[in-house]
């Protein structure tokens, strides 16, 4: 057996020779004849991606965001970290909106089999600062546990890998081409457990910027009055784009968010045993 996966530049050129693969294989999801035989490829819980978003601001006693503190909380208590020192979605497309140097993070033990050319091994110490980067830069986060991950790294065993990636509304391979998706996708990228969006009616002018920058067509106007649909991924980006700051993110007590999150990683991977499961339902 290979001490190492796959280097960074085999990496590279197996993700450009797929990414049309995947993005018709997105696209063509909710078609119904193809959707059928596509759909299988997105089934939990082989694909399972929580939003987490890191730069929104949360009215809160502290500076802090929670969706980043809790995002935090959770790299500070995983032993095995691995920051990748480029994104690969940015990388391929040539993304000049958002840092490309800005890589996922790898989390597990199975990065230990991870090439030393995609980046480093980490501290937790590095890995709350390489979070705050990601924020800093308008990114958000995805805490994912997706099949396509240990297939390109070369890294098994599936449960103990975990991902978190900082994607971005233009060249993200988890983000782009979801408007239109089949029912396992749709399933596949979920809301951070505890979260909502509010839409405040009488700061809101109907402006319909939230509508048009929603990856997932989950916003809509009522009345010329902004409001979230029952598909909304709580990701944060209308809270963010919103002209008029009519737009929020609430969120339930830290704490059993925090469980919560913990309870459905632990579901998919082993990366978070020792951590403090959630009991009870989602």
């Amino acid at each position: 057996m290979l001490r190492f996966g796959p280097g960074k530049r085999l990496v590279k050129l197996m993700v450009a020779l797929s990414w049309p693969i995947m993005i018709a294989a997105k696209k063509w999801s909710s078609l119904p004849v193809l959707g059928w035989i596509i759909n299988p490829f997105f089934k939990y819980p082989h694909n399972e991606v929580t939003a987490i978003p890191i730069d929104i601001e949360v009215k809160q006693p502290d500076s802090v965001p929670l969706p980043r503190r809790v995002l935090e909380r959770l790299v500070s208590e995983v032993e095995d970290i691995f920051i990748i020192d480029e994104c690969i979605c940015r990388g391929l497309l040539s993304c000049r909106n958002y840092p490309k140097d800005i890589g996922c993070m790898a989390l597990g033990k199975a990065i230990r089999r991870m090439h030393p050319s995609h980046g480093r091994m980490a501290t937790r110490e590095d890995a709350v600062a390489h979070v705050r980067r990601a924020a800093e830069a308008g990114l958000i986060a995805n805490v994912a546990h997706v099949w396509i991950d240990p297939l390109a790294f070369g890294l098994t065993p599936f449960r103990q890998l975990m991902f978190i990636c900082f994607c971005d509304d233009c060249c993200c391979l988890y983000r782009t081409h979801m408007r239109k998706r089949g029912p396992n996708l749709d399933r596949a990228y979920q809301k951070l457990p505890g979260i909502s969006v509010a839409v405040e009616a009488m700061r809101c002018n109907g402006c319909g910027i939230c509508v048009e920058s929603c990856f997932v067509a989950a916003m809509e106007l009522e009345d010329g009055v902004a409001v979230p649909g029952k598909g909304c991924k709580g990701c944060g980006r209308c809270v963010e784009v919103c002209p008029q700051g009519a737009i929020a993110l609430k969120l339930e007590d830290e704490e059993e968010l925090y469980r919560r999150l913990i309870g459905r990683i632990n579901d998919v991977s082993d990366i978070a045993d020792g951590l403090l499961p959630f009991k009870g339902g989602q």
